[in-house]
């Protein structure tokens, strides 16, 4: 079986295990009075709608450009991040007003079902973190660090749950959801910035434009950058739009500059450019 096949059926799988385990997990929450799972849920809920659309954007990534979308595929990944991200921002304030509340009227949870739920959720997270870990792309491998990252927080839920069980501190519940609520928005706000720049086609992040000019600038018969455009299309691959005043050449002298020049700027992470050269005036 190709490896894309492989990866993608990695992927598939975490998904299903991630949405069919958040069904649990709200399920749990409630029953178990927890604040803490219930927010827990609302962060794999959000983590679940990323891995859908990573795993439909790792399905669709080998098609190439259509006359709708001249671009493919690409930035169906920032719709996605834009998805999880709102989802992921309104549970996160259902969770402070609820954990606020339970701050003024503490509620004992039931720490026998947390300590149960936690501990499956570290076996299904890490299980989806590892098989996400053996695909060879960088999205899944991606995917695998967040989810490893949610193993951390049943951790957390975990010992909690323990403590629970020989103290009766029930404002430890609301004190963990709020943190694990805190954690969330400060990735999510961090990563809902990088998707609105790349959407606004801000220039892209880690692309030295001086010293790309200067290596432009130094090529054989090149005079001058006349304008140049650079773009994100997804925050890992780039595009740009130049225009250079070369000397006058002859066509297959002027192709060969063109390709020299795309050649150069795919080793600058950039790997789509419209090039247009216009002659010195004699």
């Amino acid at each position: 079986m190709p490896q894309d096949s492989k990866t993608s059926k990695r992927m598939g799988l975490a998904f299903f295990l991630n949405a069919g385990f958040t069904v649990i997990e709200i399920i749990g929450g409630i029953l178990t009075g927890s604040i803490a799972i219930v927010a827990d849920a609302i962060h794999d809920f959000g983590d679940t709608l990323s891995l859908g659309a990573s795993w439909l954007l790792e399905k669709k990534s080998n098609k190439g450009a259509t006359e709708k979308y001249p671009f493919g595929y690409k930035r169906f990944s920032l719709l996605g991040a834009l998805l999880s991200g709102t989802v992921l921002i309104s549970g996160s304030l259902y969770i402070f007003y609820e954990a606020g509340k339970r701050l003024l009227d503490p509620v004992s949870p039931h720490s026998d079902g947390m300590m149960w739920l936690a501990i499956l959720g570290v076996l299904v997270n890490g299980f989806a973190a590892l098989k996400l870990r053996h695909g060879e792309g960088l999205n899944s491998k991606m995917l695998s660090w967040h989810l490893l990252e949610d193993v951390l927080g049943w951790i957390a839920v975990l010992v909690v749950s323990i403590i629970l069980q020989f103290n009766n501190i029930p404002i430890l519940d609301p004190l963990l959801s709020i943190g694990i609520t805190i954690y969330i928005l400060f990735h999510v706000v961090k990563n809902l910035k990088k998707t609105l720049l790349i959407l606004l086609e801000s220039a892209p992040a880690g692309v030295d434009l001086d010293a790309l000019k200067s290596k432009i600038l130094n090529k054989p018969r090149v005079i001058d950058i006349q304008k140049m455009k650079l773009w994100s299309l997804d925050g890992k691959e780039n595009a740009a739009m130049i225009h250079l005043l070369v000397e006058n050449m002859e066509p297959e002298e002027s192709d060969q500059l063109r390709s020299e020049i795309r050649k150069f700027l795919e080793t600058e992470k950039i790997s789509d450019s419209t090039l247009e050269l216009n002659y010195e005036k004699s």
